[in-house]
């Protein structure tokens, strides 16, 4: 068989590798993604393996790298992606990359400095621009002014204070000597400072001031309009510009030490307006050629970051391939010489001839003269799973590995999973209309797949839908095939073929009556069945539409699911026979075969039966109404229950010699139970007893085991501790137990093919009668104002509930049926994935996980 229906033949090589040609070899191997290496040194600490200083030199790399790309994507500057993946570097190239990457991040380093320390003294130079023009009025004012202001201020603060509190207030800031003198007109002179603040600081910051400096100082603050950016963060803030009076150094000192706490920034505010106004020409003169130098020195920075913007993406490349092939090669082993390092490494047997040729190219290219040495060697350790993939079959094969991995070379599902998960799917979700709204849009993004796949975003939901791009157009185009079949399109028919029923009934009746029915024994039937599908006359039917509807997808779901479950079984089959499992073969197939082909298959050929022998045009013992049930039938047999006895014409058995059949069914599939309960353990307890066989292997399901030698499968020798015999009797019955309940719940649980399929059309009824019929109704001009309304309703509501909520329904159930009824047949799924040394998948991986650190 090929690796499509069994995972690859693997096998274990011991690869020697001279030093000199050992790092080109790998980063062949690595471009081929066709080794899996094993790791050799488990006992020895990451930190003292041979190449851990040159991973670590990897390690600084990256992060020189991932500095450049936070700086690059801070500015919005476009990463130039060409999608190709260069080649690893040589180990020579190493340092001449760790000297570019050096010498960019000490440049952008630099130029970020001398960035930030412009602006910080652009910052300073406005917020003394700002002082000087906000505390110009101050100096403008007498002194009269400025001690009126201040009792005003402590007027608004303190309304509840009387007047006379307040001159003593304004004795306390002036003194008593300044009292005086300020009453007798002359000019007081106050200590004062300015600065700036941040805004949501300045209640805080003033309460402060009062209670620390007691009243004794005089605040006036004003906003600055513009904002002001941070030169660390670059963030924008808001700040006021405030000016602090006082009277001695004791208050000074202290309102120096509060401004200090709020981290308030003090500037130097010349009293004489001459200086002032040269000090704000200094100012402003000093502000245009910070200007300058700024956008100078923001240009050099972009064209540093535009020309690392273009090969930023191949370094990454360059640089995660080097540190994979030395985090490899940590993995090897070195000989007595320390000239040669020893790999052991699962292969896939068909491409050791590409292995080889890949090693000669290494070998080439590093410049040594003696060839590596590839030896197979014999084990009885499981090798590792490999089914080889594309981008069609691998959404397929994700989901048979979300269950687990197969065990080696057991039948894997995947194959067949191509063809029932969307047919199971299309069972519950079948409409022509929805059917055909998932399969363009699974159409879309196969068409799309190049650009969407480059685009690589982050959205898992939006990745899980791309990913299984193909099992969506699949299960889209069943879902219209089934929707023919169901002749259902948004809750209604298609009349293709024109009605096989010769209805009578005018249209009023057809409107007024809800309990309108089809009765196939009166003449309005033509008795030839619809060309395809479900006749479209049913839409109308009444009490009696459900009703056909169900017993026909009942019946339906009930054959699909023992079919299903059929070949499940026929699979394990082909596991025994490839592992020559003698025993398992014949106590364990052979019964459950039997058992259910005995039991439900038969069900099923009742089922085919009765539609066959009974109908409504037939009178007598075949008419309709003589029609046995077949779930009271099935269940008689099973109790060895006689029928009850049934008027004149009809009988109680649909053939004859029924009775007799079903007897000798049941009594043989009852004898199947022990068989498979005690054959195979009293097989084994027999068989060690005579010596013949060695002991079976703890968790083995077959009587030989399966070893590697020269590619072959053949009788090994058991390398594993003897399992007790108890165990295998306990193991044996909870699997019997398992099949036996297993068979009766799992065919019942199919029914959920007809339970979705009825919700799903129940509720594209639902939608159809309450929402959209009601905007058809309307008529004229505003009626078409009503239908656009209510018409993007219902599309809303189908595409969100309908498509999307009941498709992902009906998915997770066809899951279950897969995992669980079809599955739990024949796989184990207690294998373990090959995963080789591929710089595709690293590279892919390290992005992604890169650009989830970044967000």
């Amino acid at each position: 068989m090929g690796s499509l229906f069994r995972s690859e033949e693997m096998a274990l090589y011991q690869l020697f590798l001279q030093s000199e040609a050992a790092y080109a070899c790998v980063s062949e191997l690595g471009e081929l993604g066709l080794v899996q290496f094993r790791d050799l040194n488990p006992d020895v600490n990451a930190f003292q393996r041979k190449f851990v200083n040159e991973v670590r030199r990897c390690d600084e790399m990256e992060r020189k790298l991932r500095y450049l790309e936070k700086e690059i994507k801070k500015d919005n500057i476009p990463m130039q992606d060409t999608g190709e993946s260069p080649e690893a570097p040589q180990p020579r190239e190493m340092i001449d990359l760790e000297a570019t990457f050096e010498k960019l991040e000490n440049e952008l380093r630099e130029v970020n400095q001398n960035a930030e320390a412009l602006k910080r003294n652009y910052l300073e130079l406005t917020e003394l621009k700002h002082i000087l023009r906000k505390t110009q009025v101050f100096f403008d004012e007498s002194v009269h002014t400025i001690s009126y202001n201040a009792t005003s201020y402590k007027s608004r603060r303190y309304r509840q204070m009387a007047d006379n509190q307040n001159e003593d207030e304004q004795t306390q800031l002036l003194g008593e000597d300044g009292a005086k003198i300020n009453q007798s007109g002359q000019n007081l002179k106050l200590g004062f400072v300015a600065g700036v603040i941040l805004r949501e600081k300045l209640p805080a910051f003033e309460r402060m001031l009062w209670r620390a400096c007691r009243g004794n100082v005089f605040l006036r603050q004003a906003m600055i309009e513009s904002h002001l950016e941070d030169p660390s963060s670059g963030d924008q803030v808001h700040k006021s510009v405030f000016i602090i009076f006082f009277q001695g150094d004791q208050l000074k000192i202290r309102v120096k030490k509060i401004c200090e706490g709020f981290r308030a920034t003090l500037y130097p505010c010349p009293e004489a307006p001459t200086d002032r106004r040269e000090m704000a020409m200094g100012v402003m003169t000093r502000i245009e050629d910070l200007n300058t130098v700024l956008g100078q020195t923001e240009d050099h920075r972009r064209r540093v970051l535009v020309a690392a913007a273009k090969n930023l993406k191949n370094w990454f490349v360059k640089v995660r391939k080097i540190k994979a092939i030395y985090h490899t090669l940590n993995l090897f082993n070195l000989d007595v010489t320390q000239k040669c390092l020893i790999a052991e490494c699962w292969v896939p047997a068909l491409d050791i001839e590409t292995i080889h040729l890949a090693l000669r190219r290494g070998t080439e290219r590093s410049g040594s003269s003696v060839p590596p040495i590839l030896n197979r060697m014999q084990t009885y350790e499981n090798p590792p799973t490999y089914n080889r993939t594309n981008k069609f079959t691998k959404a397929f094969q994700a989901l048979i590995d979300a269950y687990g991995v197969a065990t080696y070379r057991e039948m894997n599902p995947a194959p067949y999973t191509i063809i029932t998960f969307p047919f199971l799917f299309a069972v519950m979700f079948g409409d022509l209309g929805h059917g055909a709204v998932m399969a363009l849009f699974g159409l879309w993004m196969i068409r799309k797949e190049k650009g969407l796949a480059a685009q690589k975003t982050d959205s898992e939901i939006w990745n899980i839908f791309f990913g299984g791009r193909y099992i969506i157009f699949l299960m889209g185009v069943f879902s219209m095939y089934t929707g023919l079949i169901y002749n259902d399109i948004f809750s209604k028919s298609l009349n293709i073929f024109g009605s096989h029923w010769q209805i009578t009934y005018n249209k009023s009746t057809v409107i007024s009556n809800k309990y309108l029915q089809l009765n196939p024994e009166t003449t309005d039937y033509t008795d030839t069945p619809y060309p395809f599908g479900m006749d479209p006359i049913w839409q109308v039917a009444g009490a009696n539409k459900i009703i056909f509807q169900n017993a026909y997808k009942m019946k339906i779901s009930i054959i699909l699911g023992v079919i299903h479950m059929i070949f499940g079984v026929i699979m394990s089959y082909y596991n025994h026979t490839y592992f020559k499992n003698r025993l398992s073969l014949i106590y364990e197939f052979i019964p459950q075969m039997v058992f259910l082909l005995f039991l439900f298959f038969y069900m099923v050929l009742l089922m085919f039966i009765k539609w066959n022998r009974y109908s409504a045009k037939n009178y007598g013992r075949y008419s309709a109404s003589c029609a046995p049930s077949i779930l009271i039938t099935f269940i008689d047999m099973v109790l060895f229950n006689t029928p009850k006895p049934v008027p004149e014409p009809c009988e109680v058995y649909m053939f004859g010699g029924q009775h007799f059949f079903q007897t000798i069914f049941v009594l043989v599939a009852l004898a199947c139970i022990p068989v498979m309960l005690l054959a195979k353990p009293l097989n084994i307890m027999k068989q060690r007893r005579q010596g013949n066989v060695q002991p079976i292997a703890a968790g083995s399901t077959s009587d030989v085991e399966v070893g590697m030698s020269n590619g072959q499968i053949s009788q090994g020798v058991d390398h594993h501790e003897e399992e007790e015999l108890s165990e295998i009797f306990i193991h044996q019955g909870i699997h019997t137990i398992e099949y036996v309940l297993g068979s009766v719940s799992h065919t019942a649980s199919y029914l959920r093919l007809w339970a979705l399929s009825l919700a799903h059309a129940q509720l594209a009824e639902v939608l159809w009668n309450m929402v959209l019929s009601n905007g058809l109704k309307k008529e004229n001009w505003f009626g078409g104002i009503i239908l656009t309304v209510v018409f993007a309703a219902w599309a809303v509501l189908t595409i969100g509930i309908l498509v999307l909520m009941e498709g992902l329904s009906a998915f997770l159930h066809t899951l279950r049926l897969h995992w669980v009824e079809f599955q739990s047949k024949f796989y184990q799924g207690k294998g373990y994935a090959f995963q080789p040394f591929s710089f595709e998948s690293i590279v892919e991986n390290s992005s992604s996980s890169s650009q989830t650190e970044g967000e």
